[in-house]
């Protein structure tokens, strides 16, 4: 036995040598790369090195790689950004989305989906973000961020996100910028009233801390207007979130029902800089505002879920759902990617994400477009059928791979102790 243990310690050493040799950690052949900040979309191979996109190329050598990913006949997109979701997950049974039972964990549902970023939309308050921050952003691998409720409390629920007295522009601002790390705008959630003045106090929050403002404009009956909101109250930046909502009473719809038509102060707010988020959530997203505006060429700015316990089981499900419902209305795929991926990078000013360019963080999705007979349903049953849909084969955070479905990577081989 003594005699074998020189030999085994060379093998080891020679396998070490070996891997030390080669140049990147992970290549990846032949897929089809969409990256629209750099506009390729065409066939390339990707290298990645110590965490960091480390090569673009037409054909890397695959001896290069400690390890090498098959991506032929696939995509391969930056990793996707999902800019509105509910992520403050915990116990407190009496809570909603402000660490209750609302929100979910978000590592379960994002590398599965080729998610490497989400932002949460507002659940924690300059009150509770702290508590947010240790729990979850600091917690997960994957990458989380948020917009900060107006409402020191959060989304708490019930009367909490009503009362007026607890939303301070000032307190909500400065406590932005301490923490613009991880916070990357202010968001006002459910407030119910017909009141203008908590939109007013998000808005200046948002103006004080220089970061864009996202409002989901409540159940007030009757509605408040969209051209108000859009044309007197945003700045270029700012957000619509639920774009293709359909409430009734409660929320004017971007476009007109009755005609079919988006609503023409819909095109100048678009003209004017005001971002349309998609969150499609359990009752957000409907097929008769989604279909007639992308077919008059409003397409949404950022496709994201709104996922939290009440979307993910119903119409809306998941990033790629949700992706796949625009690929069947008609949106090309280029569109799609680029409002999954670089798009919603810049619009929370976060340019170092959502693209491929060498030196950048490899966060990668690889898609796989399936063929078949699909079906997307809107919440209100409305459902259209399909021939093909992206999946998810690969994802890799911090050019870590975190998610493999079909074992496409080949593997590192890791030399095992022996022990006499």
């Amino acid at each position: 036995m003594k005699g074998k243990v020189p030999l085994l310690l060379f093998l080891v050493f020679i396998s070490a040598g070996f891997l030390s040799a080669q140049t990147y950690s992970i290549v990846i052949k032949g897929g089809h790369v969409i990256d629209p900040k750099n506009n390729i979309n065409e066939v390339m191979d990707i290298a990645v090195k110590d965490g960091k996109i480390a090569l673009l190329a037409k054909n890397i050598d695959p001896k290069e790689g400690i390890q090498v990913v098959d991506a032929k006949g696939m995509y391969v997109t930056p990793g996707l950004i999902d800019i509105h979701v509910h992520v403050f997950y915990g116990t407190n049974m009496d809570q909603q989305y402000m660490n209750g039972p609302n929100s979910i964990p978000p590592d379960g549902f994002t590398f599965r989906q080729g998610v490497t970023t989400v932002v949460d939309a507002g659940c924690a308050g300059w009150r509770t973000f702290p508590e947010f921050k240790k729990q979850t952003i600091d917690a997960s691998q994957t990458r989380v961020l948020a917009f900060l409720n107006i409402v020191g409390e959060g989304m708490r629920g019930g009367p909490f996100e009503q009362n007026q007295k607890d939303m301070d522009p000032k307190v909500t601002a400065e406590f932005a910028l301490k923490n613009s790390k991880d916070i990357v705008g202010i968001k006002l959630a459910h407030y119910s009233g017909r009141d203008w003045n908590p939109v007013l106090l998000a808005e200046e929050a948002g103006k004080l801390c220089n970061m864009p403002f996202m409002v989901d404009l409540g159940g007030a009956r009757p509605a408040l207007s969209l051209d108000t909101l859009f044309m007197q109250i945003f700045r270029p930046g700012d957000i619509f979130t639920h774009c293709y909502g359909q409430l009734g009473a409660s929320r004017e719809s971007i476009v007109d029902v009755t005609t079919g038509k988006v609503r023409s102060f819909v095109w100048d707010a678009q003209k004017k800089g005001v971002i349309f988020d998609v969150a499609a959530g359990g009752i957000s997203f409907t097929y008769s505002q989604a279909i007639p505006a992308v077919k008059s060429g409003l397409y949404p700015d950022a496709i994201s879920t709104d996922l939290h316990i009440g979307s993910m089981n119903g119409a809306t499900k998941d990033m790629l759902t949700t992706m796949n419902k625009f690929l069947a209305i008609g949106m090309d795929l280029q569109s799609v990617i680029k409002a999954s991926t670089w798009k919603p990078a810049q619009i929370i000013k976060r340019e170092e994400l959502g693209h491929l360019s060498v030196g950048s963080e490899a966060d990668i999705a690889i898609l796989n477009m399936r063929s078949g007979k699909f079906g997307f349903f809107d919440y209100t049953g409305t459902r259209l059928e399909t021939d093909k849909k992206l999946e998810c084969e690969m994802t890799l955070r911090e050019g870590r791979i975190v998610y493999d479905l079909n074992g496409i990577a080949t593997p590192v081989v890791v030399s095992r102790r022996r022990y006499p």
